[in-house]
């Protein structure tokens, strides 16, 4: 068991830090408020090379795995862009994952590479208003008809939707009341998202608000055939081989997000001076920042098992779901402790806590809930009946 850091992991924490360095948190905390995309941002990190880091070579991108990409992100919201600043990149580096395993050769040439330069921006379209983490319940469909289908149907929570070239969409080919198993009959399509057939409504949120989250209706979107990723009917199981990923990438933002925070919370307590004193020197100060650095920790190690294990084709759903259970509930204490740290302070927007702590709160409902993650854990993991 080695617990050393490799000279390619140093350098790539090196690297996003210096391209982030650029970035400040007035930068992000202006494009929270004004509900902008971070398209300097966005467009210096596609230029380094970091979006396509996860897909392969072949098609333009590093092929790095897991590991370097959670890797990328972690220091991307430790500088202080949160999740703002990841949202920006981790769809295009989790959300392909299926079309890299399971799409045809044609689908990969034609999109991979536009994806992996950062040209190409691609949504994620599984989630339905009467549906949630429910997916076999879906009922957005999608017809057949000759060499294209037609979608018609109802998503939410459709991240960068109002930007997205296309969206990763998960329909049904086959009524559930056909259907021997409740999984089979949804089928992926690598769909156009910018079409008269679509309309896309921003949804008001409380946080991570320069990248917009859409609800998107689609009738009639005409999908051609040959965007189908891999066979029809096999959806379901196709979407399962980015969740791990994209839990695991998920930690480890959470993880940069509890990093900034008590970053700031550290330099706060040893400055700000109360009866003569900094008020790191008092223990209820300074016990539950060191409690917010052992939990942070203790989570990163359980994120870079589950990546490594992904990463060496090992199966990891137990510790992909309980790296995001952990580092969602680190990160969250920490803001939530750093905002305590600057009192008053910590509700003025000036000193950026409050923008870590509302995106920090997001981590514990999405992409997956803690409770979802938890019956999870206790029925695959300990064995005790199903609950739902």
């Amino acid at each position: 068991m080695d617990f050393g850091v490799s000279e390619e992991h140093q350098l790539i924490r090196d690297a996003v830090r210096k391209a982030c360095s650029d970035f400040p948190d007035e930068y992000w905390a202006r494009l929270d408020k004004t509900h902008e995309f971070p398209w300097d941002f966005y467009n210096a990190m596609a230029e380094a090379g970091w979006v396509g880091i996860a897909i392969p070579e072949e098609y333009g991108g590093s092929g790095r795995g897991v590991t370097e990409a959670s890797i990328v992100l972690e220091e991307v919201a430790a500088s202080g862009a949160a999740m703002n600043g990841c949202t920006s990149l981790h769809l295009s580096i989790f959300g392909m994952e299926p079309v890299v395993r399971y799409g045809s050769d044609d689908i990969r040439q034609k999109y991979l590479p536009r994806v992996a330069s950062g040209e190409m921006h691609v949504a994620f379209g599984v989630t339905e208003p009467d549906a949630g983490t429910n997916t076999t319940a879906i009922t957005t469909s999608a017809r057949r008809e000759g060499d294209h289908y037609l979608v018609r149907g109802r998503k939410i929570w459709t991240t960068k939707a109002l930007i997205a070239e296309r969206v990763l969409l998960l329909v049904r080919t086959t009524p559930k009341e056909e259907l021997e198993k409740k999984t089979g009959g949804l089928t992926l399509l690598l769909a156009e998202l910018q079409r008269p057939e679509v309309t896309i409504s921003p949804i008001d949120k409380v946080g991570r608000n320069a990248v917009a989250t859409c609800e998107v209706v689609y009738d009639d979107l005409p999908v051609q055939v040959t965007d189908r990723v891999g066979e029809e009917g096999k959806g379901f199981q196709y979407l399962l081989a980015g969740l791990n990923a994209e839990r695991i990438l998920v930690a480890s933002e959470a993880v940069g997000i509890g990093r900034v925070a008590l970053r700031r919370a550290v330099d706060y307590a040893n400055e700000r001076v109360v009866f003569d004193r900094p008020i790191g020197k008092n223990q209820g100060v300074s016990f539950p920042l060191g409690e917010a650095k052992m939990r942070l920790d203790a989570a990163e190690l359980m994120v870079r098992k589950a990546s490594w294990m992904l990463d060496n084709g090992m199966p990891c759903g137990a510790e992909a779901n309980m790296a995001k259970w952990l580092a969602a509930e680190a990160a969250f204490q920490t803001a939530d402790q750093a905002m305590q740290t600057h009192g008053g302070f910590g509700y003025a927007s000036e000193y950026h806590v409050e923008r870590y702590w509302r995106e920090a709160r997001l981590m514990r409902i999405a992409p997956i809930s803690q409770e979802m993650v938890l019956n999870y854990v206790t029925e695959h993991v300990l064995e005790l009946p199903r609950s739902y």
